[in-house]
């Protein structure tokens, strides 16, 4: 289901929380399957090995090749590509930003970069907890 004519969130550092949630509802609105490219990475396009149909009860699959790809197996497969465009158009007015995730080679890459470089590391995280604590603090005396 495309819903091209859905304004894209425009992305912005400072409401990177905000950004993030409404990313996601857009990019799942694209195809059920989106965001699932953002959090695993590119979906591989699966077939039964007949070789080994059933090992210990469960089917056993193979990554089809590209030859092997239906019209459907193509557009999944397609699915990170349209995912980096989505997330690129969201950077248009911040090529600073841009030029920090250009050379991720997927969208789990860039959401993984963007998060980085926004929410920082886990000890980022917890220096910015203990400033606004000790704020807090000194705003009560």
């Amino acid at each position: 289901m495309s819903t091209s004519h859905n304004k894209i969130p425009m992305f912005s550092k400072e409401d990177y929380d905000d950004w993030k949630i409404r990313m996601q509802a857009h990019l799942a609105a694209q195809d059920d399957d989106m965001w699932s490219v953002i959090t695993e990475g590119p979906l591989k396009i699966m077939k039964p090995n007949l070789a080994f149909a059933i090992s210990n009860g469960e089917p056993q699959f193979l990554e089809k090749s590209i030859h092997e790809y239906t019209n459907e197996d193509k557009k999944k497969a397609n699915l990170d590509n349209v995912a980096k465009d989505i997330i690129f158009k969201t950077l248009d007015k911040d090529k600073n930003m841009f030029s920090k995730i250009k050379t991720c080679a997927t969208a789990k890459d860039i959401s993984e970069k963007l998060t980085q470089i926004c929410e920082g590391n886990d000890e980022t995280k917890e220096n910015k907890l203990t400033v606004a604590q000790q704020k807090y603090v000194m705003d009560l005396f």
